[in-house]
Order: structure tokens, then sequence, then C-alpha cells
């Protein structure tokens, strides 16, 4: 599933928010009281906050990256993840 794949109301979550629903429908799996359709519902949702949570890692990650030092001491630049 590619960014385009990701449902447009996780694609507009802060990953806290992601990661805490991921985090619930992990618990609601493992608890085992949800049905099969709605068990595999919940998989494929936790799925896509997954990949979401990843994308948002690897966007804070580049821009750490882009911290350069400099003759005058640390300086940021905006990370370009086009």
């Amino acid at each position: 599933m590619t960014d385009a794949q990701i449902p447009d109301d996780i694609k507009k979550m802060k990953f806290e928010d992601a990661l805490a629903e991921l985090e619930k429908i992990v618990k609601e799996l493992e608890e085992g009281k949800v049905e099969l359709d709605g068990a595999i519902e919940k998989y494929e949702r936790g799925a896509a906050l997954k990949r979401h949570c990843e994308a948002k890692l690897a966007e804070a990650q580049a821009r750490i990256e882009k911290i350069t030092r400099t003759a005058g001491g640390i300086a940021a630049e905006p990370a370009d993840l086009d």
C-alpha cells in the first residue's frame, strides 16, 4: 500500500494519535473479542496506521539528518522530501 492508499483521515493524523489508535487496535485484536469481519477491518486499518507511523518517522529522520555543523554552531536545513 502506497501513501496514496492510506485513508485521508489517517494521513491527517499526528504520529502520536496514529500510534495510540494502532496500540488500541492491537489490544482489541489480542483480546480476541472481535468477530472475524471486524478483526479483518481492524487489521487493515492497523496496517495503514503502521505505514503512516513509519512514514512520519522516516520524515523525522530525514530532517534530523539534514542538521549540519557550521562554523558558527549547528544549523538545520529543511529536508527535501520530494
